[in-house]
This record gives C-alpha cells, sequence and structure tokens, in this order.
C-alpha cells in the first residue's frame, strides 16, 4: 500500500485491518486500487472496503443500539462499497428479530447477534441479500480502530 503513495500504513489486529494515511481523496478509488495491486502482486482477488477515520467516528458515535454495546463481541457493525450495496439490507428492518436486532444508515449496517454470530439468523439473512460484499467488525475491533486512527478518546 506504501506503493500506492499512502503512508503510515500498519495493521492492527489479525483480521484485515489496515490503518494508513492516504494521499487519495476518494475511498471508493482508494478500495480500487488495492484491489489491484493485491491481484497483481500476489495473483488472488479480496474485496477490500475502505473507511475514512472520520466515517469510523462518526459510525461509533451514531450508535443507534447503545445496549448493545454492552455485548462487543456479540455487536458487529457491516460496511459495504457503496450505499447502493447497503440498501440491499433494508428489507430486513420490516421483519421481527427479536431478541436479534439490526440498525442501518447510510454508511453501516448494525447487527446485535445477541445469541451469538456463529447462530445467528439475522448474521445469515444479511449476508445472503448484501451477497457477501460486507466486511464486519465487532464493537471492540471498531474503538480499537478508532484509536489507532488517533481519533478516539484514548489516543495519544
Amino acid at each position: 500500500m506504501k506503493s500506492l503513495g499512502n503512508t503510515n500504513v500498519r495493521t492492527l489486529l489479525n483480521s484485515g485491518n489496515v490503518v494508513l494515511d492516504a494521499k487519495r481523496a476518494s475511498a471508493t478509488k482508494l478500495a480500487r486500487s488495492i484491489e489491484a495491486t493485491i491481484q497483481t502482486r500476489f495473483g488472488f482477488s479480496a474485496r477490500v472496503v475502505v473507511i475514512t477515520a472520520a466515517d469510523l467516528t462518526a459510525t461509533i458515535q451514531k450508535n443507534p443500539l447503545p445496549r448493545a454495546a454492552d455485548q462487543p463481541s456479540q455487536y458487529l457493525v457491516a460496511f459495504l462499497p457503496s450505499e447502493a450495496a447497503l440498501t440491499k439490507a433494508r428489507p430486513l428492518l420490516t421483519q421481527p428479530w427479536g431478541p436479534e436486532a439490526i440498525a442501518v444508515n447510510k454508511r453501516a449496517a448494525y447487527l446485535w447477534c445477541t445469541n451469538g454470530i456463529i447462530e445467528s439468523k439475522l448474521l445469515k439473512a444479511f449476508e445472503r441479500l448484501t451477497e457477501g460484499a460486507a466486511t464486519t467488525r465487532n464493537w471492540t475491533t471498531l474503538l480499537k480502530l478508532q484509536v489507532a486512527v488517533g481519533m478516539g478518546k484514548n489516543a495519544a
């Protein structure tokens, strides 16, 4: 990713998280460039979703399911490559999921999988409707990413 002109490139945790300072203004264009680089350099394709630091912070601050944050390993936030891709999940909002819950805004879907992510019917339905295009992180990972980009309350 440094070869694309990015700086301060570093990985966080073992779940495909890369934090970097980018010269490109467009998250979508940066994602496509990274995907092309992965394909060229390693010979396989990988879907990349880029979230700006500002979008990450807004996603955390606008948490529509605050009670779910008390169960961070069961609370997922899913990011998709575009707002259009995210609209595919909107039909789930009209279905009863209790005790699970879902909320969707223009940038992310929030999935509270109260019985765990492996057993979650909601998560399975979400993945089916979004055709596996989402990248999901649990609430704890999101908070760690926020700190890593220097916008969290505990950032140095």
